[in-house]
């Protein structure tokens, strides 16, 4: 802060700046008063002298009056006591100030009330809320073709018209008087009527015509079409009319050929008659449900859910981990949907099977495992173009225990239960009945169904039949006949009695219940089959009578038994035992053993590598090996659900999707990360894909088959993992 005061006494520093000015100052005074003094000497010289005398004046410094009269301020600084200490450095350093546009006095916290919500939300700020109007002015142009303007121009007129004869009267009285006066005079008048009498500007309607631009005319176009023929129709109403009206057109319409293209005159009465009785005698279905409509519908659900989301789909299609990079032999699942229904909301998912045509399409089993809450089951069939109800739904009288697709025909479903029936369904008709079921006539099993396979027949008729597996100890094929399902038993499940271990040959007592089965892909006749014994036993349809083979390896039940797809020789055992096996059917013993700690609910290869597999227990984990990867540890072990059980487990044939179901009646979908879909070639193929000397496609199959080979030779056929 700054003071100035008058009375404080400059420097001498300061002062020296204006004593030279002052100095100047006074010397050109000085020298002004000598050329005055010079020019007034002529005019005293003409005078007589007088004597006079002269007194002796000191001089005075100019300086000093100057220096008297004007005393500079003296700057004292106020240094106030909030004041912060700074240092030098802090001074110099540059304050960048922003300047927004945003008015301080404008709330920023205001709340309206949503009626749409029924509660109060904050108001967000508008584009004109900090806009502040310093000059506004309305201007007064107005268009020409405007009521306004013509009105405007007539007012404009009305006062020209009173103004005129006003200035020919003034223009006439000047004129006398100016023929009285001079030339000059009357020239002068004239030229101030004149200029009297001129419009002056209107400085608030004035418009530049050399700054206007030419307007096109408008231009008006019309097209004359002719009228429609109109005609005038009268009559009476009666009840005696209408019923001629209806009886005329029910006889015309019996006498009308239908295949008769000739045309004819049919009046007016006729042909609304005919409409009445169509409308009467037709019985369409409503639009509301009509199949259109329902189709309509379905598309219209599919694009609702996939808007709704968005964020998993993009997750499904382009999502990777690309966290994989750094983690060397490890994977991870990621979650995407849970398909359920309420429904199910108290069952268990008790089967899982793809469609082999459509890919996004899967349906599910519905049932229960305890024997003490048994009820109705259903199948569903979910789609993952939506995720949010199923595309079908079929009620069964008994819980669902097994499925399976036809691989040819995409909508056939055979469907095993627990009393032990069997039912084939054709989803396409959109029915809820089945197209064929097992009675006690025809066939039947008396022990729960857990597993039904199609399989294509050798017979010469070509019927279509499907295989089951049940705990009454059958293998039974089922053929579709022309008016009922056929059962014909060809396996039955014999138990072998281990105490005598010393005999050549097993004692044979009872039947053993069988829990699952899978034939071999490229061997028809040859099959497994899972008991609840804990034995595997190796079986053909050629010789029924007898096995062929049998596997000791598990303790408990064996849940699942499955032929690798690329390899004929090796398959996939699970039990309840926690332990997952991997045989070579000429082998006795496993070459591969797996502890998972808990009963393992089911075991799938992968449709894409003959080494990667996965598994589900009762903890709610799922496993994934990749044993080309690594032979002893899991790639990925995840747990999946809470305080649940996984049950079922299946790989999708064109993407990379694992869903598993758990016995909450939920099944959940999971795509695998990079590290756990690997595409290793291997060996010599790998090196002539790089090199390009290999011309020949590869076959997908002979390289899974080399994988497996590889990991037996390094494994060792016999010998136990």
């Amino acid at each position: 802060m700054v003071l100035q005061s008058p009375k404080a006494v400059p420097s001498s520093k300061q002062n020296k700046p204006r004593r030279s000015l002052d100095t100047a100052k006074s010397r050109g005074s000085a020298s002004k008063s000598r050329r005055q003094t010079n020019s007034k000497q002529p005019q005293k010289q003409s005078e007589p002298p007088k004597p006079a005398k002269k007194k002796k004046k000191k001089p005075k410094d100019p300086e000093q009056d100057q220096s008297a009269q004007i005393q500079e301020p003296v700057r004292r600084v106020v240094k106030p006591d909030n004041q912060l200490e700074l240092s030098e450095k802090e001074l110099e350093e540059d304050v960048t100030r922003i300047l927004t546009g945003d008015d301080p006095n404008k709330p920023k916290n205001i709340c309206k009330f949503s009626f749409k919500d029924k509660c109060f939300k904050p108001d967000p700020p508008g584009q004109g809320d900090n806009m502040a109007i310093h000059f506004s002015l309305e201007g007064s142009n107005m268009h020409v073709d405007s009521d306004e303007y013509k009105k405007y121009r007539e007012r404009e007129a009305k006062l020209r018209d009173q103004e005129e004869p006003a200035t020919d009267a003034k223009v006439t009285a000047d004129s006398q008087t100016a023929t009285t006066s001079s030339g000059t005079s009357t020239a002068a008048s004239v030229s101030t009527a004149t200029a009297g009498g001129e419009h002056t500007r209107n400085q608030f309607n004035f418009s530049e015509r050399a700054s206007q631009t030419f307007n096109n005319p408008p231009k008006s176009r019309g097209v004359h079409t002719e009228p429609p023929p109109i005609t005038q129709y009268q009559d009476e109403v009666s009840q005696w009319k209408v019923y001629d009206s209806y009886k005329s057109d029910f006889l015309l319409s019996q006498s009308i050929d239908k295949q008769d293209g000739t045309a004819r005159n049919i009046t007016f009465d006729d042909k609304l008659a005919s409409v009445v009785l169509a409308e009467a005698n037709d019985k369409k279905a409503d639009t509301i449900h009509s199949e259109n409509m329902e189709h309509a519908l379905k598309t219209m659900e599919r694009l609702v859910n996939q808007n709704a989301e968005d964020e998993v789909f993009q997750d499904f299609k382009y999502f990777e981990d690309m966290a994989d990079q750094f983690r060397n032999g490890e994977g991870t699942l990621l979650p995407l949907w849970r398909f359920s229904t309420e429904r199910a909301n108290r069952k268990q998912v008790t089967s899982l099977c793809w469609n082999p045509q459509y890919n996004d399409m899967f349906a599910v089993g519905y049932g229960s495992y305890d024997f003490m809450r048994q009820g109705t089951g259903m199948v569903c069939c979910f789609s993952l173009k939506n995720t949010s109800y199923p595309e079908y739904v079929i009620s069964t009288e008994s819980g669902v225990m097994c499925l399976d697709f036809h691989p040819q025909h995409q909508s056939l479903l055979a469907v095993g239960c627990y009393d032990g029936t069997v039912l084939a369904y054709d989803i396409s008709n959109g029915t809820s009945k089945p197209i064929y079921s097992s009675s006690l006539r025809s066939g039947k099993h008396s022990d729960p169904v857990w597993q039904v396979y199609w399989h294509s027949s050798e017979c010469l008729s070509k019927k279509l039949n499907f295989y089951s597996i049940s705990s009454d100890g059958k293998v039974a094929n089922w053929t579709m006949n022309k008016n009922e399902l056929k059962m014909q038993p060809i396996m039955h499940l014999k138990l072998i009695n281990p105490t005598k271990e010393d005999s050549d040959e097993p004692t044979l007592s009872g039947l053993a219940g069988g829990c699952s089965f899978d034939f071999n892909k490229k061997l028809d006749n040859l099959f497994l089959v899972g008991t609840e014994e804990g034995s595997i036993h190796e079986c053909s349809k050629a010789y029924s009578g007898q096995y062929i083979k049998t596997y000791d390896g598990h303790h408990m039940g064996v849940h699942t038994v499955r032929w690798n797809p690329f390899h004929e020789d090796i398959f996939i055992s699970c039990s309840a035992d926690w332990t997952v096996k991997i045989w070579n059917h000429k082998s006795s013993q496993c070459i591969l053993h797996f502890d998972l700690g808990n009963a393992v609910g089911d075991v799938c290869w992968s449709p894409y590598s003959s080494t990667v597999f996965a598994a589900v227990t009762t903890d709610g984990k799922v496993y994934v090996f990749d044993l080309s990867q690594n032979k002893r540890e899991p790639m990925c072990a995840q747990k999946v659900v809470k305080r649940a059980r996984l049950t079922n487990a299946a790989f999708n044939v064109k993407d990379f999707i694992l869903i598993v179901g758990d016995d909450r009646g939920g099944v959940h979908s999971l795509k695998l990360s990079p590290n756990l879909r690997k595409f290793d070639w291997g060996g010599e193929d790998e090196k002539a894909q790089e090199d390009g000397e290999e011309e020949k496609e590869i076959d997908n199959d002979t390289i899974q088959n080399n994988k497996m080979m590889k990991l037996l030779a390094s494994v060792g056929s016999g010998s136990p993992g």
